[in-house]
């Protein structure tokens, strides 16, 4: 008896995975398994009703923008310098959004290390639309989309640059968020590939800068939001987190960050800040445990600060 080991194709490989998808009830609804193979022009293995349009490469041009079908408002909240809070601040002006009666979303883009997962309590697999779309995971009345969904919570994503600007093509277009009045993009740090596909790809309506009032923090976010003035990305304002710490105990305030940081360097490119928000001891317990400040301490001068930003959000589109 002989046996002949032969290699498949990746097109093959796409088609037997989407023939499984199929064939087997309770896998339609479920996206990745151990078993998932990760294509250059597939990398969240959506499946495929048929091959993608190709032309030559004279013909593509440009990324042509758009906007998401059935979103009114796109805002990203951004900062190129990590650790400022903007993943934080995301969810919960987001979730003052939703609180304030108008139907959000939020897109976590950081390929590399999303949070909107552990701050939402959310956990599992998106399921498939009957459009093979992913649909949208919800906590507190807030959508959501992140890479944290489609990966294990400890697996890294070791992607090349192309693999990681296709996904958050893929995660832009191929989510069915249904109606949103807005939809809030957590940006990752920096500027690079996944700024550049999300600035090329869609119509942002404006974007939102975060940062602490230090020095070191303010030179990176000055770059992310010079980034969007030169891709003529309107600004809505600039959030100064961390503003200040008030000790529980005697509410000594206790400027950890510095003073002013941020309102001097808005007024310097003529923007407003649009918040301010505190350091409070309790932030960190809340993100541990998925709830938000402003679910979990709705009536707080920090859950208040947020609705501030929400506000601003919303007279600047009113």
């Amino acid at each position: 008896m002989a046996f002949q080991i032969r290699s498949i194709a990746p097109a093959c490989r796409s088609l037997n995975r989407t023939a499984c998808l199929i064939k087997r009830p309770d896998s339609f609804a479920r996206l990745f398994s151990s078993a998932r193979i990760v294509l250059h022009e597939n990398p969240l293995g959506l499946p495929r009703s048929g091959a993608p349009p190709t032309l030559p490469r004279m013909q593509r041009g440009l990324p042509t923008k758009r906007k998401l079908p059935g979103v009114d408002r796109i805002i990203a909240v951004s900062s190129a310098k990590g650790g400022v809070g903007k993943s934080t601040v995301s969810v919960n002006t987001a979730l003052a959004l939703a609180q304030a009666g108008k139907r959000v979303g939020i897109l976590d883009a950081d390929i590399f290390g999303p949070s909107i997962p552990k701050l939402l309590k959310l956990s599992g697999e998106p399921r498939l639309s009957e459009n093979n779309q992913l649909l949208p995971m919800s906590n507190y009345g807030l959508k959501s989309m992140s890479m944290g969904y489609l990966v294990g919570e400890e697996a890294p994503v070791v992607w090349r640059g192309a693999m990681v600007q296709k996904a958050m093509q893929q995660l832009l277009h191929e989510v069915e968020w249904g109606g949103l009045d807005y939809l809030i993009i957590d940006m990752p740090p920096g500027t690079g590939d996944v700024q550049l596909t999300i600035i090329q790809r869609i119509i942002l309506d404006g974007a939102i800068i975060v940062s602490t009032p230090q020095d070191i923090a303010l030179i990176d976010a000055v770059k992310g939001l010079n980034m969007f003035k030169k891709t003529d990305t309107p600004v809505i304002g600039m959030v100064q987190n961390m503003s200040v710490f008030v000790c529980p105990n005697c509410s000594t305030h206790t400027h950890i960050f510095g003073t002013e940081g941020v309102v001097r360097t808005a007024e310097k490119h003529g923007l407003s800040v649009i918040g301010d928000v505190p350091l409070h001891a309790s932030i960190c317990q809340h993100a541990d445990e998925g709830k938000p400040t402003v679910v979990a301490e709705p009536e707080s001068v920090y859950a208040q600060a947020y609705r501030k930003i929400a506000s601003a959000i919303i007279e600047k589109f009113t």
